[in-house]
């Protein structure tokens, strides 16, 4: 794919299921290197991979990670976290914030220390896992943090654009992770979701809807509010 073939990828959240699937799958596709970042990096075993500590919520380890990271043509937002609790009402203000942290404030910061780097590079991308929950409020403040992030990687879109860097966002429902262990219901697996966000990435794609679930969701947008949550009953 023309994105990879010689690229240097750096993954946020490289330990998890989906992020050690972008590791993978990129150095298959022809990545030169990649950067898998975490706060506690793991050994790969291959001489391609780099692993690096990172932590997206804290300005100096993004500042450093920017600094080590300067041949990086492919950025991947994946890092993310998932509240124990999904009412906006009930988390408590450090739990609130801690979720805008991590899905949104720490992604634009690492997209703004890399944007630099990135511009003007052949094959320069920016790819932003979001979730059904940008479209879809069902996780409290993770579904609030992660519509946040798809506004922000439109404008970033925008503003990469010139700059020659081709930006990305994904969307899908549960995959098949530690993450998403809680849930029931139909999983994608993170091999399939990874495979058909390079393949749209080679193709220049802006966004990969990865699923019927996410498709059906979006498609929704459109309509009344009340058909996209028919639980909600109108006041009396």
């Amino acid at each position: 794919m023309p994105h990879l073939e010689g690229a240097v990828v750096l993954v946020t959240g490289a330990n998890g299921g989906i992020g050690a699937q972008f590791v993978e799958q990129a150095l298959a596709r022809g990545a030169r290197r990649v950067y898998a970042t975490a706060r506690t990096p793991r050994d790969w075993d291959d001489d391609r991979v780099v692993p690096l500590a990172l932590d997206v919520n804290d300005p100096a380890s993004v500042a450093a990670a920017a600094t080590t990271a300067r041949d990086v043509t492919v950025l991947v937002n994946n890092a993310g976290s998932l509240p124990a609790g999904a009412s906006i009402l009930d988390l408590s203000d450090e739990e609130f914030r801690a979720g805008m942290e991590t899905n949104f404030f720490g992604p634009v910061a690492l997209t703004r220390a890399f944007a630099p780097t990135l511009a003007g590079r052949p094959g320069a991308a920016l790819v932003n896992v979001h979730s059904v929950a940008s479209w879809y409020a069902f996780g409290g403040v993770y579904s609030a943090s992660k519509a946040a992030m798809w506004s922000a990687t439109n404008s970033l879109r925008l503003e990469l654009a010139p700059r020659g860097v081709h930006v990305l966002g994904v969307h899908m429902g549960y995959v098949d992770t530690a993450m998403a262990a809680h849930a029931s219901g139909p999983k994608m697996s993170p091999t399939d979701l990874v495979s058909q966000v390079l393949d749209a990435l080679g193709r220049d794609e802006f966004e990969v809807l990865a699923d019927d679930t996410t498709r059906a969701v979006k498609a929704g947008l459109s309509g009344p509010v009340e058909a996209l949550y028919p639980g909600l009953v109108a006041p009396s």
